[in-house]
């Protein structure tokens, strides 16, 4: 069972508002190490040196959206072992589909809770502890 205090979070999204939200809610369910990005190319580049369990990214996003962030993590090797959370705000089944086929760990949709973050989080990590 792991902490979610051990779990390193990287959230991408090009709206501030978002990122702040999606921080938030990490913290509240534990997760202290969270990092925010505003486009894709800048998430990768530090995920280089510094490493992430997980990211949770918007899906529309600009120059680089979340499929293709998606399939840009997967294809890179120090990366491809990185939890995935895509974040929508389009109950859009076709993308979730799509998103599982390129390696998505799971799917949010927006607006989201807490609890449900937590429960999305735990499909990818199993049960956390605080």
């Amino acid at each position: 069972m792991p902490s979610a205090a051990k779990i390193k979070a990287v959230v991408v999204d090009d709206q501030l508002t978002m990122r702040t939200l999606v921080r938030s809610a990490l913290q509240q369910i534990g997760v202290t190490d969270v990092r925010e990005f505003p486009k894709a190319q800048e998430a990768i580049a530090a995920m280089k040196t510094q490493p992430a369990h997980i990211i949770l990214s918007d899906f529309n996003m600009p120059e680089m959206d979340g499929l293709e962030f998606l399939r840009a993590v997967r294809a890179d090797p120090t990366l491809k072992s990185t939890g995935f959370v895509l974040l929508t705000g389009r109950a859009d089944v076709e993308l979730v589909k799509r998103a599982v086929q390129f390696g998505a760990n799971n799917y949010l949709a927006k607006p989201f809770t807490v609890a449900v973050l937590k429960q999305k989080l735990e499909q990818v990590f199993g049960p956390l502890t605080a």
